[in-house]
Parts: C-alpha cells; sequence; structure tokens
C-alpha cells in the first residue's frame, strides 16, 4: 500500500528523472490509498488544467529539473532545449545575414518551430517581430528557470493555437530562501578565435507563512565566429562580383581583365573566366549575442482560501553580425546603360572588347566593396507583467489575472547600398569597376570627392518591430460529482487576448532601392476570445477518461475549435496504458497575412547555375529571389493519435514507451530556396504562385519566388522511449541513468514518399545522461546521438527512389565534474563534445554543413563557480 510519504517522494523522483518515472510510483494509487493521500498538495502538470497528485497522466511530459540544467553544461535555455530529442530537426540559432539575426528556436518533432509552442509558467510567450510567426527562447533568463515540462504531444484543446508539435512550459522559481551566485565561462576549441562565453547570475529569495519573494538578476554573451576561422572553409563563388551577363551559354563572365580582378580585396578570376567574390572572406557564421534580464516573482496569501500573485520580467538581447559587403540587386539595379564607360559592348570603354557584340544595355552583377561590410547591431526588449488571484469559492477554485508582455526589435545596418545612386555613378564612369576603391586618385581633395561620392551610395538601415500581448483569463475549478471509481473533476475557463504586430523597415527598404537588403514592413492586430472545458471522469477502479475541447474566435480570418480526447488505465501494479486523440490548429499570423513582397539573394548549391558561372558542380552561388505574402492563408488543421505505456518492475528501473501519430492538414508552410529547388529535383509539387524561374539558354536560375501557403497534408509517425534507472551503492554513492530516444517512422507530404533520413531530417536523435554523487562530488557523463542521413534523392524510372551521399550518425560526449564545500560553494568543470567531434561537411542551407541540426565549437570547455547563502 502506497502511503503520503511515498506518493511525494513519486512527485519528487518524477521531478528528478522526468514524467515517465512517475508512473511507477503514482500510477497504482487505489480508492483506498486516495484516501490516505488526500492531503497531498495537487498540481497542475503541462498539458492538462486540472490538478493532480501523480505526474504522470494520460499524456506524457518530461521534465527536466535545475539539477539536470546544471548538468548540461548549457548557458542559455535556448541551447538547452536545442540539444533535446524532440528538436528532432534542429532549430534556428544566432546568424548573420538573417532577418532574424538574434533569436533562438526550438522545432519539436520538425515541423517548424511555428508549430512548437512555448509557455512560462503557464502562459505563452509572445512572438518575436523578428519572424512574427514564431518566439524566442532567448528572452528567458537560465537563471529564473526551476524545471522545464516537455509535452510531446499535441495540446490545443488546451493551450490552443501552435500547440501541433508539443509544448514547452518554462516553470519559473519559487519558494527561495537565500541568495545565490553564479559565475561561469567558456571556451571553443573550433574555430581557435571567436566563440567565447561568459555566463553569471543572483538570485534572492525569502518566504514567510503569507508571503514569499524571489528576484535575480542574470547574464550571459557569446562572442562572434567568422567563417573564415574555420580550417575546411574554402573561398565562397558569389556571381556578384564583377560580372555581365553575357546572353550566351558562358553566363556571367568578367568586366574587368584577369589582372585587375585578382587585384582587388578578396575578388579572384575563376577557370571559366568569371570575376568571383569570396564573401567567405568576411562572413560571421555565427552572430555574437548577450543576454541582460531580471526578474521579479512574488506572492502573499491573503487569508485560508485567498491569495494573490504576481511576476515581472525584464530581458534586453544584443547580436552583432557581419555579412559580406552589399551587392546590386535585381530589376533596375542590375541594369548599366549603353553608353556607360563600364559596359563592356561600349567601344569607348576601357573594358571593350568586339566579340561582346553590338553596344546595348547589359545586366551585370557587382559586389560594392568599396563600402565595406554590412554590419547588423539587433537589440531585443522583452517585458512581461502578470498580476492575479486565486482562491476558494465554497467548493470551487478559481484563478484570475491580467498579463502584459511586449517583445520589441531595434535593428540597424550598415553598409548597404542606395542602388539608384550606385547605378548613376556607374553609368556616368564616376564609379569604375576597375578601380572601386578609389586608387587611381593621388590628391587629397579628388580621394575626398570620391569618398564623398561613396558616403552618397552608402544607406543605413533601420528596422523597429513589436510584438504586443494583452491578456485577461479566469477560470473555475470544481469537484462535479462522487462515482463509485471516484469523483468526476472539471475546469471551465475564458481568456480574451489582444496582439498587436509591426514590424516596420527604413522607407528606402521598403521602396526596394537598398542593395543587399532583405525583407518589407508587415503589421496588423486581431482580437482572440477563448472559452475552455476539461472534465477527468473516472469511468473504473484505475481507468479514468479526460475530455477537453477549447473555441478559439479570432476577429481577423475565423474561428477554430479543438476537441481531445484521452485514458489513462493502471493495468496492474506498476504499470499504466494511455492513449489520447485530439484535433488542433495553427491559426495564420499576421506577419503572413500582411507582409510587402521582399527581395533578397539566398546562397544555393545548383549545378546548371554554379556551371552557368564557370565554378564545378555542388558550388555555393547566389541567386535572386522574392519572398511574397499570401492574405488568402487560412488555419491548419491537425489530428493527432498517442498511444504508450508506463512501468516500473523493479526499485531501480523504470521505463515508458509511446507512439505518436499526428495528421497535418490545409498546411502552413514556408517554401524557401533550398525547398523549392529540392522539389523541383524530386519532382514533387510547388504550390502555386511559387517556383524556379530559369534561363532557357542555360538553365540557370534566374529568379527564385518563395513564401507561405496552404499545401495539403503533413503526416508524421515515430516512437519515444523513456528509460530510468537508479543504483544506491551506500557508502560508494548513488548512479543514477537516464536514456532518452526519439525514432521517427513516416514524415510524407500529400501522400508523396517518406522523407525520413532525407539530409535535414534524421530518423533518430538520442540522449544517454549518467550521473555519479558520492557525498559531495558529483559526476556526470552525457552522450548525445543524431541520426544518419542521405544527401541526394533521385527519383527512378520504376517509381522509386535512390539515396546517395550518405551522411554519418553524429555522436558526441560531454563530462562534467563538480565539488561542494561546506561553505556553500560549488565548482564545475566540464566540456561539451570533449572528443572534439567536427560536423560531416555537407552542405546545407548555404552553408558548409547543417548550422541548425549541428555545431563546429568543438570541444567547448567550461568552469562554474556556485555560491549559496
Amino acid at each position: 500500500m502506497f502511503t503520503n510519504n511515498k506518493l511525494s517522494k513519486a512527485v519528487r523522483l518524477a521531478v528528478a528523472f522526468g514524467a515517465a518515472s512517475a508512473a511507477v510510483f503514482t500510477g497504482a494509487v487505489n480508492a483506498q490509498d486516495a484516501e490516505e493521500a488526500k492531503d497531498v498538495e495537487r498540481i497542475e502538470v503541462t498539458g492538462s488544467r486540472i490538478k493532480r497528485t501523480d505526474l504522470e497522466g494520460a499524456v506524457p511530459v518530461t521534465v527536466i529539473d535545475r539539477a539536470a540544467i546544471d548538468f548540461s553544461g548549457q548557458t542559455s535555455v535556448s541551447d538547452l532545449l536545442r540539444n533535446t530529442t524532440f528538436n528532432t530537426a534542429g532549430s534556428f540559432r544566432p546568424q548573420s545575414g538573417s532577418s532574424a539575426q538574434g533569436i533562438s528556436q526550438v522545432n519539436l518533432r520538425g515541423l517548424g518551430a511555428e508549430r512548437s509552442l512555448i509557455l512560462v509558467d503557464g502562459r505563452r510567450l509572445p512572438k518575436s517581430p523578428s519572424t512574427g510567426n514564431s518566439q524566442d527562447l532567448n528572452s528567458i533568463p537560465m537563471a529564473a528557470v526551476e524545471r522545464i515540462e516537455v509535452l510531446s504531444d499535441g495540446a490545443s484543446a488546451v493551450y490552443g493555437s501552435d500547440a501541433i508539435g508539443g509544448v514547452i512550459n518554462i516553470i519559473t522559481r519559487k519558494d527561495f530562501n537565500g541568495a545565490e551566485f553564479r559565475m561561469g565561462a567558456s571556451t571553443v576549441s573550433l574555430p581557435n578565435d571567436g566563440g567565447d562565453r561568459e555566463e553569471g547570475s543572483a538570485v534572492f529569495g525569502s518566504s514567510s507563512d503569507k508571503a514569499s519573494v524571489i528576484g535575480g538578476v542574470s547574464w550571459n554573451s557569446r562572442d562572434i565566429i567568422f567563417e573564415r576561422d574555420y580550417k575546411w572553409v574554402t573561398p565562397g563563388a558569389s556571381s556578384f562580383g564583377n560580372n555581365w551577363q553575357t546572353g550566351t551559354s558562358k553566363g556571367f563572365q568578367s568586366i574587368i581583365p584577369a589582372d585587375d580582378c585578382n587585384s582587388l580585396e578578396n575578388f579572384y578570376m575563376t577557370g571559366s573566366g568569371a570575376c568571383a567574390y569570396n564573401f567567405n572572406a568576411t562572413n560571421a557564421n555565427e552572430a555574437s549575442t548577450s543576454n541582460t534580464s531580471g526578474f521579479v516573482k512574488a506572492e502573499y496569501q491573503i487569508n485560508d482560501d485567498w491569495k494573490i500573485f504576481s511576476h515581472t520580467l525584464v530581458a534586453k538581447t544584443k547580436s552583432f553580425g557581419r555579412y559580406a559587403p552589399s551587392l546590386n540587386d535585381a530589376g533596375e539595379a542590375a541594369r548599366m546603360s549603353a553608353d556607360s564607360p563600364n559596359n563592356p559592348t561600349n567601344p569607348l570603354s576601357p573594358f571593350y572588347d568586339a566579340a561582346n557584340g553590338a553596344n546595348r544595355e547589359v545586366e551585370f552583377r557587382h559586389r560594392f566593396a568599396a563600402l565595406g561590410n554590412r554590419d547588423n547591431e539587433v537589440d531585443n526588449w522583452t517585458t512581461d507583467f502578470l498580476v492575479g488571484s486565486a482562491g476558494t469559492i465554497g467548493e470551487v477554485d478559481v484563478d484570475f489575472g491580467v498579463r502584459k508582455n511586449q517583445s520589441k526589435t531595434y535593428e540597424i545596418g550598415r553598409g548597404y547600398l542606395l542602388g539608384s545612386a550606385a547605378r548613376a555613378a556607374i553609368d556616368n564612369g564616376d564609379y569604375m569597376l576597375d578601380d572601386p576603391f578609389g586608387a587611381r586618385f593621388t590628391t587629397d581633395a579628388d580621394r575626398e570627392e570620391y569618398a564623398k561620392m561613396l558616403s552618397g551610395f552608402n544607406v543605413t538601415t533601420s528596422r523597429i518591430g513589436k510584438f504586443d500581448q494583452e491578456e485577461a483569463f479566469a477560470s473555475a475549478a470544481f469537484d462535479v460529482v462522487e462515482l463509485s471509481a471516484g469523483t468526476i473533476q472539471a475546469v471551465v475557463g475564458a481568456e480574451y487576448r489582444k496582439e498587436t504586430y509591426a514590424d516596420l523597415y527604413d522607407s528606402l527598404s521598403e521602396a526596394g532601392v537598398v542593395g543587399g537588403s532583405s525583407g518589407n514592413s508587415a503589421g496588423g492586430d486581431r482580437d482572440l476570445k477563448s472559452a475552455y472545458l476539461e472534465t477527468l471522469v473516472p469511468l473504473m477502479e484505475g481507468l479514468e477518461m479526460t475530455v477537453a475541447g477549447r473555441y478559439d474566435k479570432y476577429s481577423d480570418y475565423g474561428n477554430d475549435f479543438s476537441p481531445k480526447v484521452s485514458f489513462r488505465w493502471d493495468a496492474m501494479e506498476d504499470l499504466v496504458l494511455r492513449a489520447s486523440y485530439g484535433e488542433g490548429f495553427r491559426a495564420p499570423t499576421l506577419d503572413i497575412l500582411t507582409q510587402k513582397p521582399a527581395s533578397g539573394n539566398p546562397t544555393v548549391s545548383d549545378d546548371p547555375t554554379c556551371i552557368n558561372f564557370g565554378q564545378a558542380a555542388g558550388c555555393d552561388v547566389q541567386v535572386s529571389a522574392i519572398t511574397m505574402a499570401n492574405p488568402e492563408i487560412s488555419s491548419e488543421e491537425s489530428e493527432q493519435l498517442s498511444i504508450g505505456a508506463a512501468y516500473q518492475p523493479t526499485d531501480w528501473l523504470n521505463f515508458s514507451v509511446d507512439y505518436y501519430d499526428i495528421k497535418i492538414k490545409n498546411l502552413i508552410r514556408f517554401f524557401g530556396a533550398e525547398t523549392l529547388l529540392t522539389r523541383e529535383q524530386t519532382g514533387e509539387p510547388v504550390p502555386a504562385g511559387l517556383g524556379v524561374e530559369r534561363n532557357p539558354a542555360n538553365g540557370g536560375i534566374e529568379l527564385i519566388t518563395q513564401g507561405y501557403a496552404n499545401e495539403g497534408e503533413w503526416a508524421i509517425s515515430g516512437v519515444d522511449l523513456n528509460v530510468n534507472t537508479n543504483f544506491d551503492f551506500g557508502a560508494y554513492g548513488r548512479v543514477n541513468q537516464a536514456l532518452q530516444v526519439t525514432h521517427r517512422i513516416d514524415s510524407v507530404i500529400d501522400g508523396g514518399r517518406n522523407t525520413v533520413k532525407d539530409l535535414g531530417e534524421p530518423q533518430r536523435r538520442m540522449t544517454l545522461n549518467h550521473t555519479y554523487s558520492l557525498n559531495d562530488f558529483d559526476f556526470a557523463w552525457n552522450l548525445n546521438l543524431i541520426g544518419d542521413q542521405y544527401e541526394d534523392v533521385t527519383a527512378q524510372p520504376d517509381g522509386s527512389f535512390l539515396k546517395e551521399g550518405h551522411v554519418a550518425t553524429w555522436v558526441t560526449h560531454d563530462v562534467q565534474a563538480g565539488y561542494s564545500f561546506s561553505t556553500g560553494t560549488k565548482i564545475s568543470i566540464g566540456a561539451q563534445n570533449v572528443f572534439e567531434k567536427e560536423p560531416q561537411l555537407v552542405g546545407f542551407d548555404g552553408r558548409s554543413y547543417n548550422f541548425n541540426l549541428y555545431d563546429a565549437y568543438g570541444r567547448v570547455a567550461y568552469v562554474k563557480f556556485q555560491q549559496n547563502f
């Protein structure tokens, strides 16, 4: 028979080892035990609003507690979650040259960050104005985190939109007494320069019988990393160098003589006669980031029945990114007049060659290196304030509150190009392509005049974005009726949320006259009214059913209803079987509905374009692209099925296994350059209005039109496995182990082929964690695995698909050793990727490796100091 003490122990163990361990302790509590356990505090677990005395419910929840966070050696919430098995296909992190340079995301199930809902203490984090459709993990201070609960099941019936891939609920600290100071520093072995990190925090807390307050400040930073500092990086080949379109099969060729091209810094002649620019000489691989934040959380017990609570968070994230010098975009900025001294068809030009044909206007591509590099500085501010009250009215538990939060972004870009001014200078000869730096000028006056001219087409861009949320919420929880098998419990509630979004570019960027810039303004607002119901029904002893439903009404596009039903059965002592079926949705976001057309120059790997430019097949080359908004997009809908079991056969072993099946209909998906090229190669469908436009003469890419569309259906399935062991050796210490495996079975779009193990879609991710504790000493060893993939997929005449270019399984090892002194001091030293595993160099999204899935830090050695009072 389970006692209250044993039940309480179950909750503690569940928090320590993950919710899977809770099943073996709390899953078998019978009616008699429930009477003994009635005084145990009920808690709300992610995925349900009904409070329970056990963590192992009808849906799978994994808990990462504070000890596991510390043993990971990570300095930020974003890095911690990026390395979990649920982040199947990797996720976006700060990078230069991106319109979302300073943010970090999580991508549950590989379904996209926009389908991964992030909560803080059960309330949704505002979306980042840099993307408009996803949330930024960088805004959450690590020092404020008590634990992280990961719900690996759909939860729109509980939380509304976006909870298709799952839910991450970040629980902040409370009931902390004393003071805690932390400091840490780490260095990376790859490359030799850049990437170093620092962190620190101070947390203070105090509590009494009636009140508690906790507050703190934290900071962390990471240095910039330049592409050129990696040993494997070769010169980049951008057609935006000093080239013109010949109109023949040769494609783009150098305007200036070979010697002049090679004499210019970072320009070089290719074997086919093109003057290329080496963008890898200046690009940053990863933008620098830093976070400074403060938080306060308070609670006051008014009387035995009522309490008030509040939390306040302010965070500032800074990032700096550097990208190659600006270039002339497509359109008028890419046209050179027939009488320009720079036109190779003009008989009066020093670059004239009769073989170039008749004098005419020509298309050219040029890198304006004389303007300097493009440097972007981004400041992200997040403020969050909530106040509420909870109490009891009769037999009903109620809570209500209001919340206001805002995420605001300020971005400044330097070194961009005013295309009209640059074209005028090229057409009249003030700017000569063989001497862009003005070396021909010999007097101070002439050099000063030339510098002024360059300044005339050097643009500083600006971008200000914000995402505001104003919320009001209320709920009531109560017992409905007592049955022979137990009590029917219910929760009803309502929410109101107003979202205001704005992403404002400077007027020149909006007009599309700034070369080397991408993105355009968007903005709008909407109201959302929601009502929900959840009820737990004990069908018989050991068998319970939970039914939930939520109605969401949006002011701009319509409404959605999300139902869910789940079952939990104590099949035998220490064995829980569970199953759930639910429907969910993702509302179209304001950025998709309102963004203006935006041009860009993505880097892709496309063999015809590479050959057209005189490069070897497989090179990286920049192309012209435009991103279009789609105001007609409707919400996507999902159906989700989960079946699983949790079992503890012995005191030292427990495990859980869960199968999931997700189908998304009316899919909202962004089709970028790489995706469109892959679809073109494999013959898969491309949404109307999007695609790749090629030159009919040579097959090179002329323009890629990318954007969002409703595509159809995406079906994925897989299995999650969690195994936990603990061994107590008495005087010789204690060993705990945790194995977590996510195995994808299928990923199919519109009934097409299974894309699991395609490049960027590993079938398996795994972590294996070991911790050993002996008195004041502890040691941790963590193993991380990312499954293998294939680089190329080719359709065969018989309808099958040939996969080639094997990308091997990637395994890294992390170690940490720590010692706690009697003074309250703890010192930990460790290393992530201790054997310095490097990513396999297979090009992905314009980089040498998959930047979202792997890192190229090598060994990250660190030391951490903690002092408690």
